[in-house]
């Protein structure tokens, strides 16, 4: 789907406001870098990130940093 009609259209399943992403963005980031199914985990989470540009930035620096300290 192109991605300006997939934003406009919104998430198509549950969907974490920008306070819960935050919250559960540790824990999120965690999973991914450890190989687990953070999205299993943090129903919602994707979902926000992907239309959240400021959440899905965080969201990137983050994992840069974690997935650095890791190596």
């Amino acid at each position: 789907m192109d991605e300006r009609l997939r934003r406009l259209l919104g998430a198509s399943g549950p969907e974490l406001t920008c306070d819960e992403c935050f919250a559960e963005l540790d824990r999120y980031v965690e999973l991914e870098v450890s190989g687990t199914d953070a999205d299993a985990a943090v129903p919602g989470m994707r979902a926000h990130l992907e239309g959240c540009p400021a959440c899905g930035e965080e969201h990137e620096s983050l994992r840069a940093l974690v997935a650095g300290d890791d190596a």
